[in-house]
């Protein structure tokens, strides 16, 4: 498996779809995975330190967790099949191990609450439409540019607030 970290989010300029941009630890691969705006919201908030005045759903999915007695351990984007991606989000109780099927978008909102590590596996890695930085230096100034600029108010603009 390889340890990603979340390197920014941002839009995708053919679409408009929102995307979480995750990056290895020497930034020589980028992968972009398409999410949903309330899930790219919710996870711009967490990065941005914004706190609601009450509980997203991910923040309530943690407090479940946590009086329940179990604790988070890592996700893993486990499988890419016609363009949707697969994940897990492992957790611990009572010194057993379990893997719960999650969308990357919500184990990844979930990762970023609680510092968790990140990783996909080489047939993630192999099978997705990553940026290789070194095969493709121009595209990828251009991506961590295009990233770089997106600000978490960019994405209410996509949905109406309550």
């Amino acid at each position: 498996m390889i340890e990603l970290q979340v390197g920014g989010l941002g839009f995708d300029p053919r679409n408009m779809s929102p995307l979480v941009l995750l990056r290895d630890q020497e930034e020589m691969n980028f992968l972009p995975i398409w999410i949903g705006v309330f899930e790219a919201s919710a996870i711009a908030m967490e990065l941005q330190s914004v706190k609601p005045p009450r509980p997203m759903t991910h923040d309530l999915l943690l407090e479940f967790v946590d009086k329940l007695g179990g604790k988070l351990l890592k996700v893993v984007i486990t499988d890419v099949k016609e363009g949707t991606f697969y994940a897990n989000v492992e957790l611990e109780k009572d010194g057993k191990n379990m893997n719960i099927d999650a969308r990357p978008s919500d184990a990844i909102a979930l990762a970023v609450r609680r510092h968790l590590p990140v990783f996909a596996t080489e047939t993630v890695m192999m099978q997705a439409k990553l940026v290789n930085a070194e095969k493709d230096a121009e595209e990828t100034k251009k991506f961590k540019d295009f990233i770089e600029n997106m600000k978490p108010e960019d994405f209410t603009k996509y949905y109406k607030k309550d």
